[in-house]
């Protein structure tokens, strides 16, 4: 009865790792990379909508990345939306396409992009507690409710912290490539 608990906060699990993976592929870190801006809100057509959407993304050499609009008439709201975004990035219009030259980073830059970091790993840990904690409260009503005995429950507990460990080492994993990456120079 108790697994049914554990099996049913592991969608939850991956969803918080895919969280972190996306919010870290956002970090720029001094290499181009189309996942920098591929989720970029545009303002066309009357509505919001990811640049992912509206063009194609490459990026042909380390450290640019170039955006060919399907549309050539959204040319100036992509260059909006990149200029007003938190990317500190110089959209240059050229013909039918935008170039962004990735600046190379600068030591400041690396520790403030670390500090980032530490604060998204942080954050996914604080959620996977949190799911841990709600799944031990139904664990914990399962007993009361005479459906499992207090030996599953503590069973269910130790199987729940040895799941909450592994997301948290995967956590650590992802952090750890992530901060290599920005301090590599």
């Amino acid at each position: 009865m108790y697994k049914e608990v554990i099996n049913k906060i592991k969608p939850h699990l991956d969803k918080t790792l895919e969280y972190l993976k996306s919010e870290l592929n956002g970090l720029q870190i001094g290499r181009a990379s189309p996942s920098l801006v591929e989720d970029l809100e545009v303002d066309c057509y009357g509505r919001k909508m990811p640049l992912k959407q509206l063009a194609a993304i490459h990026a042909p050499e380390p450290r640019q990345i170039i955006i060919q609009p399907w549309d050539k008439n959204i040319l100036k709201e992509i260059e909006t939306a990149i200029s007003h975004s938190k990317l500190d990035l110089t959209p240059i219009v050229d013909n039918e396409m935008i170039r962004l030259n990735i600046p190379s980073l600068n030591e400041e830059r690396r520790k403030e992009l670390v500090k980032i970091l530490h604060e998204k790993t942080e954050e996914c840990r604080v959620s996977i507690r949190r799911q841990r904690e709600e799944a031990w409260k139904e664990i914990q009503n399962l007993e009361k409710e005479k459906k499992i005995r207090e030996d599953d429950k503590f069973r269910a507990k130790d199987e729940l912290q040895e799941l909450v460990d592994e997301y948290n080492k995967k956590i650590d994993e992802i952090g750890e490539r992530k901060e290599e990456d920005i301090m590599r120079v």
